[in-house]
């Protein structure tokens, strides 16, 4: 298959090429804006006759036009991706994540058009959990309505419902998939467990919000690549497929004690800080529809995260480098006054 991957030299989405490339003959374009969270340095070990990186954004038509001739599906990874950043600036993730997602269907079904009704020509869309909004009790299934409490999942939720509207509309060959909070190597450490690993490196706070109980179920990146490679290759036209983890929820303040104790770094690290606002307390998903497919979550959360420690303890210089630039201005803007007013967690 020959396939385009926006967002491609991010965290899951250079993860998913990766592990594309390892397990099939496939042919990859990388389509991806590179800004904070987009690092070439993610994809310079793959075989450049198998995967060519283009520099563009998903919402200019005729770049996107161009590289969707060249290929046999697209998957969207290209999203900003981070709540707390679009709390700060909602405008990025709508412009990404509806007007991008416009431009990538057209596309799509222009090229599905030109070569005739009967190709196949796939769409998938990667979304989260976070459409749901917060899940007192059970677990969300595919079919429950979606209530977006962020600007970040209510422009996913948006891409969404374009997404549905081209498959029932024009008949676009779609799916979508809604991954739990994933962790792993080459995460940009603004999201809490990236963080909170390099923080505990350099001995500075770490700032957990409010009373750390936000209940969460953990899925590595591996395990999320994977699963949006079966629902490319084997996903029923029109549905969507929750990616859950091992189905064990850990709240915050657990995680980063198990942080610690990989990195033998003390609690006093820890601060509670002002919570963000519409933090969901809980998500949790009811993940049948995948294990259906063939998928299943194999790396166990404990395996996972003491892999991920020493993986961001082994590559300073990948994650220094991330944390340049703007960086010390993100974090002063959204931890300063929260760390100013800080108490022991």
């Amino acid at each position: 298959m020959r396939i385009l991957v926006t967002g491609g030299a991010g965290f899951i989405g250079s993860t998913f090429v990766r592990r594309r490339l390892a397990a099939t003959q496939d042919t990859i374009v990388v389509l991806d804006k590179l800004t904070y969270a987009g690092n070439p340095a993610n994809l310079a070990d793959l075989d450049p006759g198998r995967v060519r990186l283009v520099r563009g954004d998903i919402a200019d038509g005729p770049l996107v036009d161009e590289l969707a001739r060249e290929v046999d599906a697209i998957v969207n990874f290209a999203a900003e991706s981070h709540v707390d950043r679009s709390i700060l600036d909602p405008d990025a993730f709508l412009r990404t994540g509806v007007l991008g997602v416009h431009r990538l269907l057209e596309a799509a079904r222009t090229e599905r058009d030109r070569r005739g009704t009967g190709s196949r020509y796939r769409f998938v869309q990667v979304s989260t959990d976070e459409v749901y909004g917060p899940v007192p009790e059970g677990r969300s299934r595919e079919d429950d309505p979606i209530r977006p409490s962020s600007p970040y999942s209510a422009a996913k939720a948006a891409g969404e419902h374009l997404v549905r509207a081209w498959h029932e509309t024009w008949g676009l060959d779609a799916c979508i998939t809604r991954g739990a909070n994933t962790y792993g190597p080459r995460q940009h450490p603004e999201k809490l467990i990236p963080l909170f690993i390099t923080n505990a490196i350099l001995d500075a706070p770490l700032p957990l919000y409010g009373d750390g109980m936000q209940r969460r179920d953990w899925l590595h990146v591996d395990d999320h690549a994977d699963a949006v490679g079966v629902v490319l290759d084997r996903g029923v036209s029109g549905l969507a497929y929750n990616v859950s983890g091992d189905g064990e929820e850990r709240p915050n303040r657990a995680v980063t004690e198990a942080i610690l104790a990989q990195l033998g770094k003390p609690w006093s690290l820890v601060r509670s800080v002002p919570d963000r606002p519409g933090h969901d307390r809980r998500y949790a998903l009811d993940g049948s529809r995948l294990r259906a497919l063939g998928w299943e979550a194999r790396v166990p959360f404990a395996a996972g995260l003491a892999a991920t420690v020493d993986w961001y303890r082994e590559n300073a210089a990948w994650w220094q480098a991330v944390r340049s630039g703007d960086w010390d201005d993100y974090y002063r803007r959204q931890y300063g006054w929260r760390l100013e007013g800080s108490a022991p967690a």
